[in-house]
C-alpha cells in the first residue's frame, strides 16, 4: 500500500495539489491519479482520504489523504505546529485505511516532514491487543523515498517511545506489578552500554528512610520497588544530569479513602508518569542523546488493607517533614515527596517529575495539556517550546503561596497531603505540597492526570491509555543536549 498527501487547493479551481511525492506518483501512473481525484468528488479535506486500486503494480492500493493548508505552520492560537499535527493526523488515517485493507506493508509520502509522518504512522497504528486471541493486522510502515530517511528513524523512534509507555498504561495491574514494570525497563535499556538500572528492593527504600511512600505501600500484598535509572550520554559522566521522577502507582484502589467502583480499572494506568519518563530515557537512548539523564521511579500499589494508611495517620518523609494523611486517595504526592528529596543528591541540573496526580486538573484542563507547575521559566520555556513541535502541549499554571499556606496549616503535622479547602484549587494544593519537598531551583511537575487516556480527541491515537506526554518530554530533554552543546 502507498499513503500519498494532497493539500487543500488554495485557488477555486480545485485542482489537487500534491506533495513532491505525490507529484512523482502520478507523472509514474501517467496523470491518472490527478484525473481520478478530479473525477470523484470535491476536494480532499483535511485528515479524509479517497483509495484507488490498481494504479501500479507496485502498489495496488493507494490511500489520497488531506493534509489541510500547504503553509500551515505555528498557529498561536492552538500553541502547535499546525502543519505537523496536520501530517500525524493524515498519515495515520492513511495507515490505518491500509491495516483495513489487511495489507501488511504501507509506504508513506514523507509529506515534506518525515518526522511527522513517522510519528502519525506509528502511533496511528499502536493498539494494546497482547491478551486477545483475534488481533487486527500487522503493518509494518516504511519511508516512501529514500530523502528524509533520518527524519523518519528519529519519528519512529519518538512514536515507539509513546507507544511503550501506552503499553505500561493500558496492561492490566496483574500484569504490571511494580517488579514486573522495573523488570521491563531493565529489558528494554539492557543493550545500552551506558545505561545502568537499579531495581532497589523495600529494604533499600527503608534505609532510605522514604516514610512516606512505605506507608503507601504497606497497604498492598505487592512489594514496593524503587527503580533508578542511570542514562549516561553525555560527553562527561560527572556533567549534572537531567532528573526525570515518575509516579510508578502500578493500581489505585484510592486505599481506605476508597474510589467509587465505576471506572476505577483505569487506575491501572495510576503509574502514567513512571511509564512516560521511564520510556523518555528508553527512546534518549535509542537516539543516543548527548546528555546524562537519572529516572527515578517510585513503584507501588494503593490497596484498603488491615496495614493501610488510614485518614488522619503522620507518616514522616525522607527530608523529616511529617506529612498527615487526610486522604488515603491522595497517595501519589506521598511518593513523589520522598523520590523528589532523593532526586536532590544528583546535583541536577533540572528535575523534571510526571504524574497522574489529581482529577483536578482533568477538570480544569480535560486532555488538552498538560498542566505544568514549575519554579522556573527557563525550565517551562525548553518544555513549552518542545510541546509547539510535538503537538502534546503543556500549559502553565500557578505556584502561589496562597495554596502553599492551604497545605501548611495543619492541625496535627508539619503538611497535611490535601488543601485544607478540599477540592478548591486542587491540582493546585497537590503542586504545593510537592513543593514543600524541593529545593531545586530549577524544578517543574507535570500533572498528566487530564491527558492520561484518549478517547477521540487525538485523531493519530486510538481509544485508550495515550502514554502522553512522552514525545514532549523527548524533544525537551533533545532540546537540553543542544544547549549544553552550545
Amino acid at each position: 500500500g502507498l499513503v500519498l498527501g494532497v493539500y487543500s487547493s488554495e485557488k477555486d479551481d480545485g485542482a489537487a495539489q500534491f506533495t513532491s511525492a505525490g507529484d512523482a506518483f502520478d507523472k509514474l501512473v501517467s496523470g491518472k491519479l490527478r484525473a481520478l481525484l478530479s473525477l470523484c468528488g470535491p476536494p480532499l479535506k483535511k485528515g479524509k482520504t479517497r483509495v484507488f486500486y490498481d494504479l501500479h503494480q507496485d502498489f495496488p492500493s493507494v490511500v489520497v489523504v488531506g493534509l489541510g493548508k500547504k503553509n500551515a505552520g505555528i498557529n498561536d492560537q492552538e500553541n502547535w505546529n499546525e502543519g505537523k499535527e496536520n501530517i500525524r493526523t493524515a498519515v495515520a488515517v492513511g495507515c490505518r485505511q491500509i491495516q483495513d485493507l489487511e495489507i501488511p506493508c504501507v509506504e508513506v509520502d514523507p509529506c515534506g516532514d518525515a518526522q511527522a509522518a513517522a510519528e502519525g504512522a506509528v502511533l496511528g497504528l499502536y493498539e494494546y491487543n497482547e491478551l486477545k486471541q483475534k488481533k487486527k493486522p500487522i503493518v509494518t510502515p516504511q519511508l516512501h523515498g529514500s530523502a528524509e530517511s533520518e527524519a523518519w528513524q528519529k519519528g519512529v523512534a519518538y512514536a515507539e517511545g509513546q507507544n511503550l509507555a501506552r503499553y505500561f498504561m493500558e496492561a492490566p495491574a496483574n500484569y504490571i506489578t511494580p517488579i514486573k514494570f522495573a523488570e521491563h525497563i531493565e529489558q528494554k535499556l539492557r543493550s545500552f552500554s551506558n545505561v545502568k538500572v537499579h531495581i532497589r528492593p523495600e529494604s533499600w527504600i527503608t534505609t532510605q528512610e522514604m516514610g512516606a511512600f512505605l506507608s503507601v505501600a504497606k497497604g498492598s500484598a505487592e512489594p514496593p520497588i524503587f527503580l533508578e535509572i542511570h542514562y549516561l550520554g553525555g560527553a562527561n559522566e560527572n556533567d549534572s544530569p537531567l532528573v526525570f521522577v515518575g509516579k510508578g502507582v502500578t493500581f489505585d484502589s484510592g486505599g481506605i479513602s476508597l474510589k467509587p467502583s465505576s471506572g476505577m480499572d483505569a487506575m491501572r494506568a495510576d503509574m502514567g508518569g513512571a511509564a512516560t519518563v521511564c520510556s523518555a530515557i528508553v527512546t534518549a537512548a535509542a537516539l543516543n542523546l548527548p546528555l546524562n539523564i537519572i529516572g527515578l521511579a517510585p513503584l507501588c500499589e494503593n490497596m484498603p488493607s488491615g496495614k493501610a494508611n488510614k485518614p488522619g495517620d503522620v507518616v514522616r518523609a525522607k527530608n523529616g517533614k511529617t506529612i498527615q494523611v487526610d486522604n488515603t486517595d491522595a497517595e501519589g504526592r506521598l511518593l513523589l515527596a520522598d523520590a523528589l528529596c532523593y532526586a536532590h543528591s544528583f546535583n541536577a541540573r533540572a528535575i523534571v517529575n510526571a504524574a497522574t496526580l489529581t482529577g483536578a486538573m482533568d477538570v480544569a484542563l480535560g486532555s488538552a495539556a498538560t498542566g505544568v507547575f514549575t519554579n522556573s521559566s527557563w525550565l517551562w520555556t525548553h518544555l513549552y517550546e518542545a510541546s509547539i513541535l510535538t503537538g502534546d502541549r503543556v500549559w502553565r499554571m500557578p505556584l502561589f503561596e496562597h495554596y502553599t499556606k492551604q497545605v501548611t496549616d495543619c492541625p496535627l503535622a508539619d503538611v497535611s497531603n490535601i488543601g485544607k479547602y478540599s477540592r478548591a484549587g486542587g491540582a493546585c494544593t497537590a503542586a504545593a505540597f510537592l513543593k514543600e519537598f524541593v529545593t531545586a531551583s530549577h524544578w517543574a511537575h507535570l500533572d498528566i492526570a487530564g491527558v492520561m487516556s484518549n478517547k477521540d480527541e487525538v485523531p493519530y491515537l486510538r481509544k485508550g491509555m495515550a502514554g502522553r506526554p512522552t514525545r514532549t518530554l523527548v524533544e525537551f530533554a533533545a532540546r537540553l543536549s543542544q544547549d549544553s552543546r552550545n
